[in-house]
């Protein structure tokens, strides 16, 4: 039996994906009305949700690696 996690849902990336887009609308919106402290808040946040975004598509990518190369021995 091969499991595939590519079929799984991902709730942890969509997150991850719709905070990039809410935090980089912050930070664009901050630096356009002159609230630094916003804009830096939401820079921070924008760094964190790419960091995010990033080890979970790479975490499900190794997953499925491992799933394959498992599958053949």
């Amino acid at each position: 039996m091969v499991w595939d996690c590519s079929s799984t849902p991902r709730p942890r990336l969509i997150v991850a994906v719709l905070m990039v887009v809410i935090c980089a609308a912050t930070w664009a919106i901050g630096s356009a009305q002159g609230s630094w402290q916003t804009a830096s808040k939401a820079k921070t946040g924008l760094f964190v949700a790419l960091g995010g975004a990033v080890l979970t598509g790479g975490a499900l990518t190794w997953t499925n690696w491992l799933l394959d190369v498992g599958a053949t021995l």
